[in-house]
């Protein structure tokens, strides 16, 4: 028996087309608005350097660094052993002078009966009147010297004036200051301020911006309404409880430039020769096709396009690289809204 050979047809192996999936964005031109961010601390804008109003050896101190004080709290005590001794002589000097005074009074009482009886001159009874002036003179000034006395008596102890934070202490225990010195500071903590460090070349910047707005670290989607000094120290207008001094915030500086942008991922660009493009998606043929653009500003994860692009086009934001012109693609959802 005889086998004759058959031919088999080879199936025709089809080719299926692979349609790349890709994340858009939705194009929106709008206004140039720029944003930039600095870091900045909470500090006190009006503070208060509290010294003695005499000098002496501090012997006691009542308070540390952060510690909150109210007004009338006492901060520090001197030695007032010098004190009352000063005390002590002003009063004696009190006292001699209001005897020197009565003698003085007895003196002239004495003397003017003598001149009435023409048993002395005129001119010595003159003399008697003037010692009773003068004693009455010492009589006020020892008055006064007593008050200020007293007073210094007082003074060897320091109060707060006001009630806020203290922030440095210049004392210790034993040291001598004299009078004046600062010895500490207290931040006072009814207005709030923002300090920020700013590089010279982007002072215009802040003194241009149309907005400033600033956020805790602790609470970065609550903002509080601020004003702008020259000198970068930026007041808070409304503030709460939750604002305190020495807290870490972000500050947005935000202005308005001339001409309209669509901001995109810089994920998103590609290279056309020369020239900077994109990839733009059309929704009736699935397809991409190259569009070059003119680029205003790059920013840090994003750049800002000037012209080329219409608004609500969907460009692809990411895997630019690897595709072609008239590329079939399929838009991942949501992914360009």
């Amino acid at each position: 028996m005889a086998y004759l050979p058959v031919k088999r047809k080879k199936k025709e192996e089809k080719v299926k087309t692979v349609i790349r999936p890709v994340v858009s964005q939705q194009v929106k031109i709008q206004e140039n608005w720029q944003q930039a961010t600095y870091a900045g601390e909470v500090k006190a804008r009006y503070k208060m350097a509290l010294g003695f109003r005499i000098g002496g050896k501090i012997v006691e101190r009542f308070i540390e660094v952060g510690d909150i004080v109210a007004p009338g709290t006492l901060l520090a005590r001197l030695d007032t052993d010098d004190s009352i001794l000063q005390f002590m002589e002003a009063e004696g000097a009190l006292a001699a002078a209001t005897a020197e005074k009565k003698k003085a009074e007895l003196d002239l009482k004495r003397y003017t009966k003598l001149y009435k009886d023409k048993m002395i001159s005129a001119s010595e009874h003159l003399r008697f009147s003037n010692s009773l002036d003068i004693a009455k003179a010492k009589v006020t000034q020892a008055k006064a010297h007593l008050e200020v006395t007293r007073n210094q008596s007082d003074y060897t102890h320091l109060y707060a004036d006001k009630g806020g934070v203290v922030t440095a202490l210049e004392m210790e225990v034993g040291q001598v200051v004299v009078a004046g010195q600062t010895v500490v500071n207290l931040a006072l903590p009814e207005e709030k301020e923002v300090i920020i460090a700013v590089a010279e070349s982007r002072l215009a910047e802040i003194r241009h911006a149309d907005e400033t707005k600033v956020s805790l670290w602790i609470d970065p989607k609550h903002y509080y309404p601020v004003t702008r000094t020259y000198r970068v120290r930026i007041s808070l207008l409304e503030i709460d409880d939750k604002v305190q001094l020495g807290m870490t915030t972000t500050v947005f500086i935000i202005q308005k430039k001339e001409g309209m942008v669509a901001k995109l991922p810089l994920t998103s660009l590609f290279q056309e020769g020369s020239q900077p493009a994109v990839w733009i998606y059309s929704p009736k043929t699935s397809q991409v096709h190259l569009q070059t653009v003119v680029i205003l500003e790059y920013q840090y994860d994003s750049v800002l396009i000037q012209s080329g692009l219409e608004n609500g086009q969907i460009i692809v934001t990411a895997g630019v690289h690897k595709l072609h012109s008239g590329q079939q693609v399929r838009l991942l959802k949501d992914s360009h809204r």
